[in-house]
């Protein structure tokens, strides 16, 4: 077993039976202050505050310091808070796009860049000359980073690959990369994610790719949990996407949507229509989408990196709350639109940008986080049971201060 000691502040405690905040619930980040952890086979035993009302050790903090089998460990008046849990990210990929990036200060915009046959191609290009073993060293590296700013669960789309050898390598090094890290991994088939540079002009064609021959050797090999579509102008229809969900959904892949990041696309109402687990970007969603959403258990997922890095609208997070729905933040981590892993930074942006208030950008990033990827019944809130994600900080003096303080490296060990 594992003792932590002398937290600060313990935050993020939530029952067993909430598994979601929405509405006027996400404003609420219970709290403990001067507080012990215990752990027992990496799940959480107990918790509470060190000492009673009167200013005595806690009887059982004082139980467990006596015992020898238990590891201590001093917090030394740091908070202890559930990882966070990003459930959106593209970091299995060939190299970075910082051309495109001066591109974008020039004043082209995503759409035309991807017109111009950058973009995601350009990256599906880069992919295709590399191998399993070169992608997965690049991608770990990513990924350890994420590790030590934090982060416990992590979603993975392929989508760079646009062929289906190249789909598979993606899905295969995601796969090896769980071997590899206690983090909790999460595999999303994204092969809609554009249209293969050798199908330019034959959309449908592609589609039907898609369909008859990629889902089906993904889903043999079982290498994905999600299937996703990137339904916007410019990229996959309404329909499409459904014909592409319904044939993931034979080999047990649950949808989730990339919808309305350029334009009202319709990709919230397929989503719902197909009980998604996610609809995610968000950032052109009309009115009626939000209204859509209330009758569903779909959880909309907000990337204000990609808004922040594309100097692009943020989503409405802030109205989606006020409405009383539940609203997750996530990195979308790519080389394209968003270059960054930083979830702390997510949370930040999600406060300045989308007025969110900290204690509801922090559930943002946790236990909503971890209902869109299906893991909230054992990650992302302190809660007796559940598996023992934790990073413990610096001592600081607010949990307000995590994303008032923009730029600072808080975690200490996670």
């Amino acid at each position: 077993m594992k003792l932590i000691k002398n937290i600060g502040i313990l935050g993020g405690i939530l029952p067993r039976e909430k598994t979601r905040l929405a509405g006027a619930e996400m404003a609420r980040f219970e709290t403990i202050a001067d507080a012990y952890l215990l752990i027992d086979n990496d799940r959480i035993k107990d918790f509470g505050p060190m000492r009673d009302d009167t200013g005595a050790e806690a009887p059982a903090l004082r139980q467990m310091l006596t015992r020898d089998d238990v590891e201590v460990v001093d917090a030394q008046g740091g908070a202890v808070l559930p990882r966070w849990c990003d459930s959106h990210t593209h970091i299995v990929y060939a190299g970075s796009r910082e051309g495109e990036f001066t591109d974008k200060i020039r004043g082209l915009s995503y759409a035309e860049i991807a017109a111009r046959g950058g973009g995601i191609l350009n990256s599906a290009d880069l992919l295709h000359t590399m191998s399993e073993q070169q992608l997965f060293d690049a991608a770990m590296l990513r990924l350890n980073d994420m590790h030590a700013s934090g982060t416990g669960c992590v979603e993975i789309k392929s989508g760079y690959g646009l062929t289906t050898e190249d789909e598979l390598k993606m899905l295969r090094v995601i796969r090896e990369m769980k071997r590899h890290t206690d983090m909790e991994i999460r595999a999303t088939f994204l092969g809609a994610h554009a249209v293969g540079r050798a199908y330019t002009g034959r959309q449908a064609e592609y589609v039907d790719l898609v369909i008859r021959e990629m889902i089906p050797a993904v889903g043999r090999e079982g290498l994905a949990d999600f299937i996703d579509v990137f339904c916007d102008k410019g990229f996959f229809t309404p329909e499409e996407t459904r014909r592409i969900l319904l044939a993931g959904a034979e080999y047990g892949m649950r949808p989730k949507i990339h919808a309305c990041e350029l334009a009202d696309s319709g990709g919230v109402k397929v989503g719902v229509e197909m009980q998604a687990l996610s609809v995610d970007h968000l950032e052109s969603m009309a009115d009626d989408d939000i209204e859509l959403l209330k009758t569903s258990q779909t959880m909309p997922t907000a990337l204000p990196g990609t808004s922040f890095f594309l100097n692009m609208p943020y989503a409405p997070a802030r109205k989606m709350i006020d409405r009383g729905l539940a609203v997750a933040v996530a990195s979308d981590y790519n080389p394209g639109s968003t270059p960054s892993g930083n979830m702390k930074f997510v949370t930040s942006l999600a406060c300045i940008k989308m007025r969110l208030q900290p204690a509801e950008a922090l559930n943002a990033a946790t236990i909503n986080g971890a209902a869109a990827m299906g893991l909230s019944h054992d990650y992302g809130s302190i809660t007796l049971g559940k598996r023992a994600s934790v990073f413990i900080t610096r001592p600081i003096p607010s949990i307000d201060y995590i994303p008032y303080a923009y730029t600072e490296p808080i975690v200490r060990t996670v």
